[in-house]
């Protein structure tokens, strides 16, 4: 009885010390009201509660020193008028009433500029309606302690064409998304903790790069949207119920190029994309390592042109969903394959290329793509023996998912110069080296090691404490 009376009390002297040191907002209001158009309105340093309405073009500046909290009810700051910057705020407690969609800063008007803002305790961050040519930059976001299918978007536009989205981070909400626009430029964001990392429906022609996505349930995912261009983004440990790097579903001229796709569960996911018969998608040059998953697809997928990727010790490098080929897909380009870290092939001319195709065929995969529940068998006796039976009776041995003509006997050097462009040799003779790395990786393991993460962290380092977080 004590303790609840206690708790109470130190709950009303919260909610009263709250009360006493935040200002009305009600003279800030007046301030923005009477400013002239453009004019650059500095708020006083201070805590002020309530909610702002913002109707004509002005620039609004709290240099950093001022919170506006919005007491729990409604959007924190509404904007009517384009032509609006607000910058240098601390914003918390937006409402959460659903069929608001009630926000910390939400405009129905652009373009506007929201840059170099905190906000914090929102149901969703920044939401743009019709604001085209708008700038969201620089602006730190976390949402309310809700489940995630509970949360708002940390940043969403609709129908907003030729926005810049860049420098935020995201933390606890849902998705960043993006709906019905065009002409975006989406760079050096960092979400974490969320739902989608970046969603994206009927959003075309849009540039996608440098972006930080990490432990999100998926961190790219692409929606009826064409001419996309996915490029120098770090991706890693993304681990929801689909997990998925980047996924693309029902896209046509997608660009996937130079990036980073570490330890998700599927690296990168495509579901018919393209979906036009004249269309044709483009993935190179990524790192597609320690996924459980490197390349997962639908056997609709065609028209895929997959070249020098490096497929890293993947659990499975690449399968396909319920089932079949990848046949109506190439794994190279002007005679330059992917690097394969289970190709046990050799390069005895020395001129980077496998001398045999890598055509890799496993019943046992096979038997997992058409039934998922099999993964409990995963590296068990009964996988060794399935795999046994079918190299005993070639006759029932499935066809390759995939054949690579021309594999790479190195990993390929990257774009962004980084040290991952180290020769990663083939062995010579594989067999034998083969039962080396299965010694020498259970020695590794006892000593507390990941022989694979090693390897990989001497060619990239500043991956590997991504790959380790």
């Amino acid at each position: 009885m004590r303790r609840s009376v206690a708790i109470f009390i130190m709950l009303t002297l919260c909610v009263l010390s709250r009360a006493l040191s935040a200002e009305p907002i009600a003279p800030i209001q007046s301030m923005i009201d009477q400013a002239g158009d453009h004019e650059r309105v500095v708020i006083p340093p201070g805590n002020y509660e309530g909610r702002l309405k913002i109707m004509h073009p002005v620039v609004i500046d709290g240099q950093g020193k001022v919170t506006i909290d919005g007491g729990e009810e409604g959007s924190v700051i509404e904007i009517t008028s384009p032509d609006v910057t607000i910058r240098g705020l601390h914003i918390t407690g937006s409402g959460q009433r659903v069929s608001d969609e009630q926000a910390g800063i939400k405009s129905v008007a652009g373009p506007v500029t929201i840059e170099d803002n905190v906000l914090e305790d929102v149901y969703f961050g920044i939401d743009l309606k019709q604001a085209p040519g708008s700038v969201i930059r620089n602006n730190t976001i976390s949402g309310k302690d809700l489940e995630i299918g509970r949360r708002g978007d940390g940043i969403r536009l609709w129908w907003s064409h030729n926005c810049q989205i860049t420098g935020n981070a995201v933390h606890s909400l849902r998705d960043m998304v993006f709906w019905y626009s065009e002409d975006l430029h989406i760079s050096h964001n960092t979400v974490t903790d969320s739902r989608y990392g970046l969603h994206f429906m009927y959003s075309h022609n849009t540039v996608i790069e440098e972006n930080d996505l990490a432990r999100n349930s998926v961190g790219i995912y692409l929606m009826y949207s064409n001419n996309i261009h996915l490029l120098r983004n770090q991706i890693y440990n993304n681990r929801g119920s689909s997990g998925y790097g980047i996924g693309l579903k029902d896209d046509d001229a997608i660009v996937v190029e130079d990036n980073d796709l570490l330890a998700n569960r599927v690296g990168l996911y495509i579901d018919n994309s393209p979906s036009s018969i004249d269309s044709v998608g483009l993935v190179k040059g990524n790192r597609i390592a320690f996924n459980e998953v490197g390349l997962l697809a639908t056997p609709n997928t065609h028209d895929n042109v997959i070249t020098e990727n490096a497929f890293i010790e993947n659990e499975e490098q690449v399968t396909v969903h319920g089932g079949g080929q990848l046949s109506l897909n190439t794994f190279a380009s002007e005679g330059r394959g992917n690097f394969w870290s289970d190709y046990n092939g050799f390069d005895q001319n020395h001129d980077g290329i496998g001398d045999f195709p890598h055509a890799p065929s496993s019943l046992f995969r096979t038997l997992l793509a058409r039934d998922p529940n099999l993964r409990l068998f995963v590296h068990s006796p009964a996988q060794q023996a399935v795999e046994l039976t079918a190299r005993a009776f070639p006759e029932i041995s499935p066809k390759p998912m995939f054949t690579d003509p021309a594999p790479l006997a190195s990993v390929p050097v990257f774009k962004d110069g980084g040290d991952a462009a180290r020769s990663f040799p083939m062995p010579m003779a594989a067999l034998a080296l083969g039962l080396l790395a299965v010694a020498a990786g259970a020695i590794w393991r006892l000593a507390g090691h990941d022989p694979c993460r090693h390897i990989w962290a001497q060619s990239s380092p500043h991956i590997k404490q991504k790959v380790q977080a």
